[in-house]
């Protein structure tokens, strides 16, 4: 390893230092003090010498729970119980959030879906049951000395992930880290060492002991990183993505003999790549998970949908209606809000509507539509439709943008002069009951229903024109017969 990436590293580590020296030398000596051993280890370590440590501090000490909120109270602005089950309690000094945890191990029984968690008595002992040796570093308080007995510098240096001791010691005390590993390929860029690789190949199916919201917490961290590619890569290449995700690896359909479709996993990764590009078109000010994993997932109902036919051509007829069904059932399995499961789940349900749009044929009602059936979610389906475009034939590409162009066009057009994010009926509830003169009830239900198929067939109308509408539709309705 050149000495000269150590040393970009180490010079970045002692600035981030110098910058936090008021919060780490004031806690270290309180500890010192109490003869306790306060360290500042793990993420916070890795992230001084990236150069990207934020506001948030990780230490390990020797003190017990008690002791720690003891010597945390009266310094800090603000102290709670984060986790004393687990060791871990927290503060707020200034602008900075602190965790501190005692020492400790943690490890799986075989059949366990939570961590058994023991405290540990050195803080060498700690590291070495950390994750991976980029996060097994620390920082002695206050005398700033640097510890690193598994070569993580040397590793954070190469950007390669390995674990402190044997990958299998360490998939088996938390089966969790193997999606940790596929988590900091995406948001660190790191390479994963061939030994971890086949570590995760051979216990993947051990992940199924984890908790369901324990792995989607990781997935989202994943989605969310500057490289998914590389994370969902490896969750598939190792085989974990068939115990939490096994919709993805199902995307890797074998080609026909003909070679006349393509190979839809790699298609959905593009497709997740190019709206990772677009993002900001959405206007969230940062990376939108609703938005990447409906790219990840617009296809997932290919699989059970692909037919073939007479001339080798293959059909997924309807494929993005029974997507939009596989998709709920995966993100309720890991237990998503159940916003987000709506958000995506209509995303890859409406993710081919462009596709009748054609040559720009469609008529200002047809566009109404496509925009009230978008909602909020018309800017993310912008993206996501755009994205979905992976043709290599440039002249075909570039004419799906034009045509993608002109719609928006037209959306923007008919938003400025209808207002179409807020389409309603020109009548409310109570105009259509004094119309009809009827009382509250289902009827007033379907009228109002009726009205919004006319606002979106016909536009704006005036009030009188709307009633004479709503007075024909009543004449034809049985109760106006009766």
């Amino acid at each position: 390893m050149s000495t000269d990436h150590l040393s970009e590293a180490q010079q970045r580590g002692v600035r981030e230092l110098l910058r936090i020296a008021p919060v780490i030398d004031e806690l270290g000596a309180r500890f010192q003090a109490a003869g306790a051993r306060l360290a500042l280890v793990g993420g916070s370590v890795r992230d001084a010498l990236l150069g990207r440590l934020g506001l948030d501090l990780d230490f390990t000490t020797s003190a017990r729970p008690i002791e720690v909120e003891r010597l945390l109270t009266g310094w800090a602005d603000a102290v709670w119980d984060i986790g004393r089950e687990f060791g871990t309690i927290g503060a707020r000094k200034g602008d900075w959030t602190i965790e501190i945890t005692t020492f400790r191990a943690e490890a799986y029984s075989s059949d366990s879906r939570k961590p058994a968690v023991t405290f540990g008595d050195t803080l060498e002992g700690d590291l070495g049951r950390r994750d991976f040796t980029v996060n097994a570093l620390a920082v002695n308080l206050p005398d700033r000395a640097f510890v690193d007995p598994f070569g993580g510098l040397t590793d954070l240096a190469a950007g390669v992930l390995r674990t402190p001791g044997r990958p299998e010691d360490s998939f088996t005390d938390d089966p969790l880290r193997m999606m940790r590993a596929a988590r900091f390929a995406s948001q660190l860029g790191f390479s994963v060492a061939p030994e971890v690789v086949a570590a995760i190949r051979a216990m993947a199916d051990r992940i199924t002991i984890v908790s369901a919201e324990r792995v989607r917490d990781e997935l989202v961290k994943l989605v969310l990183g500057p490289d998914p590619r590389a994370g969902l890569e490896l969750l598939v290449g190792a085989g974990l993505a068939d115990h939490i995700l096994p919709e993805l690896p199902a995307l890797r359909l074998e080609l026909d003999e003909h070679h006349r479709h393509k190979d839809v996993y790699e298609h959905s990764l593009t497709v997740l790549d190019q709206a990772i590009a677009m993002e900001g078109r959405i206007g969230t000010g940062g990376p939108d998970f609703v938005t990447r994993f409906a790219a990840l997932m617009h296809d997932v109902g290919k699989p059970a949908t692909r037919r073939f036919e007479d001339g080798g051509r293959v059909t997924f007829h309807h494929h993005e209606v029974k997507g939009a069904r596989i998709t709920t059932k995966r993100m309720r399995a890991l237990r998503f809000s159940g916003e987000q499961m709506d958000a995506v789940s209509r995303l890859v349900e409406l993710h081919l509507r462009f596709h009748g749009y054609g040559g720009g044929e469609w008529t200002d009602s047809a566009v109404r539509r496509y925009v009230r059936d978008a909602g909020p979610l018309l800017d993310r389906l912008h993206v996501l439709t755009r994205a979905d475009c992976t043709t290599r034939n440039r002249r075909k590409a570039a004419s799906l943008q034009r045509t993608y162009d002109q719609l928006e066009e037209r959306i923007a057009r008919l938003a400025e002069e209808e207002e179409l994010a807020s389409i309603r009926p020109d009548l409310d509830g109570n105009e259509i009951m004094q119309t009809l003169g009827v009382p509250p009830g289902p009827v007033v239900g379907r009228a109002y229903k009726h009205l919004l198929e006319v606002r979106l067939d016909q536009g704006r109308l005036d009030k009188d024109a709307v009633r004479g509408e709503l007075l024909r539709w009543w004449a034809e309705q049985p109760e106006a017969r009766a």
